[in-house]
């Protein structure tokens, strides 16, 4: 599971055409660079690697009038749709100690139905209980880490994490049951990127050669 694939390609699809800086920026205004792998390096080289596969299309603009070299705006095609939503929905249901797959999903959620994106999360805490599950075959919380020794407080950390994710996820079905937040089949759900010509106040300032590309 690719999160920059599932990032890019939701970035892409919101926009409906993009060029390869504005979907960094978007990345970066949604603190992808701090949480995952969404570097300028790995975004570009996604989106030109997702369009020699077919999942964007590759639109080559006209230079600038002030004579800048031509830029090519992204659009997602058919089987781009495809792999994107089945990269969301593995993403939602999927649980493992990283951060980034599922702070990915959750900020593409809305793009579901509510009862599909509740059937996922519900999945998705049967998925932690049966990890936490798994990991008590070799440790008992109750004796402590020190049953293992220091190595212990990886298990302990390992079975605390779960809880709490267990919780959170609860809570977020809780809410989206109770109505919370607009879904794909409700209307236009909350799109977070940048309006034409606003500034990021998170973007790293960073120059990258793709940028101009």
């Amino acid at each position: 599971m690719s999160t920059i694939r599932l990032l890019v390609l939701g970035a892409v699809r919101m926009h409906g055409r993009a060029h390869g800086y504005q979907v960094r920026n978007d990345l970066e205004y949604w603190g992808a660079h701090e949480w995952s792998t969404a570097k300028p390096g790995s975004i570009y080289h996604a989106l030109k690697q997702m369009a020699k596969q077919g999942l964007l299309h590759a639109h080559e603009i006209a230079p600038s009038t002030a004579g800048g070299p031509p830029r090519t705006e992204y659009e997602i095609t058919g089987p781009g749709t495809e792999e994107y939503f089945r990269l969301l929905r593995e993403a939602l249901v999927t649980y493992d100690q990283r951060g980034d797959l599922k702070t990915a999903a959750v900020g593409f959620v809305v793009d579901l139905p509510r009862a599909e994106a509740v059937a996922l999360l519900k999945e998705r805490t049967l998925r932690i209980e049966q990890w936490r599950t798994s990991v008590l075959e070799h440790y008992v919380p109750e004796e402590g880490p020190g049953q293992l020794g220091h190595i212990g407080e990886i298990m302990n950390m390992w079975v605390h994490t779960a809880d709490s994710e267990a919780e959170w996820t609860r809570g977020l079905i809780e809410r989206v049951e109770g109505g919370a937040y607009t879904f794909a089949d409700e209307g236009d759900p909350f799109v977070g990127v940048l309006a034409p010509g606003e500034e990021n106040p998170y973007a790293t300032g960073e120059r990258h050669p793709g940028d101009d590309n």
